[in-house]
């Protein structure tokens, strides 16, 4: 009996001692968000792009989605094949903080692209250029695991483009990414396993290999990182990761945009206009 009474004291003492943590998280004043990764097919004559805008909200809230003025896609480089055509894209919203726009294929696969958002009357501009990729050699089930005895293998080959310094993003769906470059294995076949947790039998999974410059490709990895792959990169991350969507209100010479007056001026997000090609496997 008199051990059951200590018993009894230890558990009301615990009891009596919580206390409540304050977690300090790094805050900062909403921000724009842009999640503007047009995937090109190049088979496919006719591109859709489709952009997503929001603002940023503090850690354990969802981002708002938002209106805009405008938004625009420009490629000065572009040469119209008629009067009807011409060297810039206007983007219509679609739904609340989705914008649309369809232009043929050949617009977004050569020259500069320039996007433009007016937000508010701030203007918001990002530039890049087509980034080619390869496509898949195979993916195959394979039988290896890692911890749990539970995981799912899938084995991944391609063949690195010779000619040129290659950067990757594979999307392995679900959220789920990862990052490569050619700098081992440069114009040759490449091959790795990538792991799944919670897949079933009958399962159908969808892996895309999409190009990447070197910009892009630090910017996802460095989100990668953050994210942890637990909601997907393009979720706002407990710190800032600057991507290449700069302010230029005020600026006279957009050929120039370091936007050194207002360097912490910037929206969250990346624009980047990739190729991609893409397979499915069931899982087995």
């Amino acid at each position: 009996m008199r051990k059951c009474l200590y018993i009894l004291i230890i558990v009301f003492s615990l009891m009596g001692c919580q206390d409540v943590i304050e977690v300090d998280l790094d805050t900062e004043p909403p921000r724009l968000t842009v999640d503007a990764l047009i995937r090109i097919d190049t088979s496919e004559s006719i591109t859709k792009a489709r952009i997503k805008v929001g603002l940023s909200s503090s850690f354990f809230e969802a981002n708002q989605a938002v209106q805009v003025n405008q938004m625009i896609i420009q490629n000065l480089d572009y040469v119209p094949s008629g009067p009807l055509d011409q060297n810039f894209i206007i983007l219509n919203e679609t739904q609340l903080g989705i914008y649309e726009g369809s232009r043929n294929t050949a617009f977004f696969t050569s020259g500069e692209l320039n996007l433009t958002i007016d937000y508010n009357g701030e203007f918001f501009l990002a530039k890049t250029r087509f980034a080619p990729s390869v496509p898949f050699n195979n993916i195959i089930q394979g039988d290896a695991t890692l911890f749990s005895g539970d995981e799912t293998e899938l084995i991944v080959s391609f063949t690195d483009n010779v000619n040129r310094d290659d950067f990757y993003i594979f999307d392995f769906d679900f959220n789920e990414y990862l990052v490569s470059e050619d700098k081992f294995y440069q114009g040759q076949e490449f091959e790795f396993s990538y792991f799944y947790d919670n897949l079933k039998v009958g399962q159908t999974v969808t892996i895309s290999i999409l190009g990447a410059d070197e910009s892009f490709y630090k910017y996802m990895d460095q989100l990668i990182v953050q994210s942890g792959n637990s909601q997907g990169p393009f979720q706002v991350p407990v710190a800032t990761v600057r991507g290449n969507l700069i302010n230029v209100t005020g600026i006279d010479n957009t050929a120039v945009v370091d936007n050194v007056q207002s360097s912490n001026n910037f929206a969250l997000g990346y624009f980047a206009v990739v190729q991609e090609f893409k397979q499915q496997i069931m899982i087995e």
